[in-house]
């Protein structure tokens, strides 16, 4: 009788801690989503730093599986691919080369979505919720990242361009393989 009770209160256990998920806000609150707009950019426009408010929620976008999967969607719903192909660049920059012209931290790539760039990217500000910017910044962050991350967005198997985003290093990638870099942007580091 003791190992029938025993057994019940591990199924339990067990039941609930494989209900546990991450926590999913389908909606940003309106004064978060006003306060993540508020990027403050170096005054060259590279770099800077992420509102106070990114810090206090806990860096989501770059570290829920949830936030970079709804990234990589975003990715292909607004046609990103057309331009920066699966990552190794097209008319648009490459993200696998190691040269990122504006920076690879969240708030450069979160900026050039949401501003635009000159000679070609376009603004995304009336196109998409800045909770989506940043959705989409963390995605693209992870395609040329160079550590590993303990989260991923989901992949695609028939895009096997190199390792999955969360097993491998960028740096290693930089080997010249099937992509050459980008002539305009100068050496690879």
């Amino acid at each position: 009788m003791f190992w029938i009770g025993a057994f019940l209160v591990s199924l339990g256990a067990a039941a609930v801690i494989g209900n546990a998920r991450e926590g999913r806000q389908y909606r940003t609150d309106p004064s978060v989503g006003a306060a993540l707009d508020e990027l403050r950019l170096m005054p060259n426009g590279i770099s800077g730093a992420p509102p106070e408010i990114y810090f206090a929620l806990g860096k989501p976008y770059e570290t829920t599986a949830y936030d970079l999967s709804q990234g990589k969607r975003l990715y292909s719903w607004f046609g990103c691919g057309a331009c920066h192909g699966d990552g190794r660049g097209g008319t648009g920059p490459s993200f696998l080369d190691g040269w990122w012209l504006y920076g690879p931290e969240m708030v450069s790539i979160a900026a050039s979505i949401r501003d635009g760039r000159p000679h070609g990217m376009p603004a995304f500000r009336d196109k998409m919720t800045i909770d989506e910017i940043w959705q989409l910044a963390g995605y693209v962050q992870t395609i040329g990242a160079y550590k590993a991350k303990t989260t991923a967005p989901s992949r695609n198997d028939d895009k096997q361009t190199r390792p999955a985003e969360n097993r491998a290093p960028a740096a290693i990638l930089f080997d010249e393989g099937p992509a050459a870099p980008n002539a305009t942007q100068g050496p690879s580091p």
